[in-house]
């Protein structure tokens, strides 16, 4: 029996290397970052890569900094780094928090911001918070740069818009709005990936809603939303809302349940979640 030949192993050292490789191998080389949801892949034998471009070495891809009044994350920063950063708990703690619930701390420490985005996983959880601040990554190859709203990024399950010679490396974040909330819920103990979950903000009388987890894409509803624009957010209107939201989203079912348990969870954990931005 033959052995298997061993993965190539592509490791630059600036972003100029990385993107000269990206346009060189395009999808024939893996782009890993942090690794751990590539790893899970990769042992279940739903990928088996002929070569590895290792951002690890990357100069420049990690850091957390703000820039008139916005929030920029390197796409190699650690949910750790995004966890702790007092720049991001001082005026996003929702985003402190949502990073701050991914799995285990030896898996935060390990999985970084771009990685989650580009993985297009739909049971974790930034993905919905930065949809509901209204984030964009910026993708970037060796003609130039583009930047797009993550609900624009995430096309399906486990695919995005990055396209074959393109990286993504950088995520931005407006500045805060006046209230958000973020809320996961577990119906599995075993485990810390959501059933559903749930960001919210409101700002200048307007209301955003995501639901994550619970479909192929994260679920957003403007129309639904702008039910509260310039409105009391009362008890009825917000179960209207979180009824609606039921009502519209697709869910799937798998192992952390049905899609019926799902929309009814929806319905419960929208409204909660609106309930703490009106308060």
């Amino acid at each position: 029996m033959t052995a298997e030949a061993e993965p190539a192993w592509l490791a630059p050292s600036s972003l100029e290397e990385a993107l000269a490789l990206r346009a060189q191998h395009g999808e024939e080389a893996t782009v890993l970052a942090g690794g751990t949801f590539l790893g899970i892949l990769i042992n279940q034998g739903f990928l088996s890569p002929t070569s590895f471009l290792s951002l690890g070495r990357v100069a420049g891809l990690a850091g957390v900094e703000t820039v008139d009044g916005e929030l920029r994350l390197g796409a190699m920063t650690t949910h750790t780094a995004v966890e702790r950063s007092e720049a991001v708990r001082a005026g996003w703690p929702v985003l402190a928090r949502a990073f701050g619930l991914v799995a285990s701390p030896r898996v935060r420490n390990q999985a970084t911001v771009g990685g989650v985005l580009a993985d297009a996983d739909y049971a974790s959880d930034p993905p919905a918070v930065l949809a509901a601040l209204g984030a964009r990554v910026v993708l970037r190859s060796t003609g130039g740069e583009r930047t797009v709203g993550i609900e624009e990024l995430i096309l399906g399950y486990y695919e995005t818009c990055i396209a074959p010679d393109e990286l993504l490396v950088d995520v931005r974040v407006p500045p805060a709005p006046e209230r958000a909330v973020y809320r996961k819920f577990r119906s599995r103990s075993s485990e810390d990936r959501p059933c559903v979950a749930v960001a919210a903000t409101r700002a200048g009388g307007h209301v955003r809603v995501v639901v994550g987890a619970v479909a192929e894409v994260p679920q957003h509803f403007p129309d639904v939303c702008a039910l509260a624009d310039g409105e009391a957010l009362d008890p009825e209107l917000r179960e209207e809302i979180a009824r609606r939201y039921a009502e519209r989203v697709e869910p799937m079912s798998d192992a952390r349940g049905s899609a019926a348990y799902r929309r009814r969870v929806t319905a419960v954990e929208v409204r909660r979640a609106l309930d703490e931005i009106a308060a």
